[in-house]
């Protein structure tokens, strides 16, 4: 998945969903990218496409498409 300015979305990466919305991406199935907590055998047959992200108000939530207001905050550090 690409962020709304086409960049590519990857784990680690802190993006506002929309105002007020922070999260982090805990897996991309589209760059193959898995954290520790959310193993890619437990997700990627059952959802296909797209990435996972871990919101403060609203839980994980499913994206296979970006919304028009997310926008990448920051990406997380090697």
């Amino acid at each position: 998945m690409r962020y709304p300015d086409g960049t590519e979305a990857h784990i680690g990466d802190r993006v506002e969903l929309w105002d007020g919305n922070i999260g982090v991406v805990v897996f991309s199935i589209d760059t193959d990218e898995y954290s520790e907590a959310y193993p890619k055998d437990q997700w990627k047959e059952f959802l296909g496409s797209g990435v996972m992200i871990l919101s403060e108000k609203a839980g994980l939530i499913h994206y296979k498409e970006p919304e028009t207001t997310m926008r990448l905050l920051s990406r997380k550090q090697s």
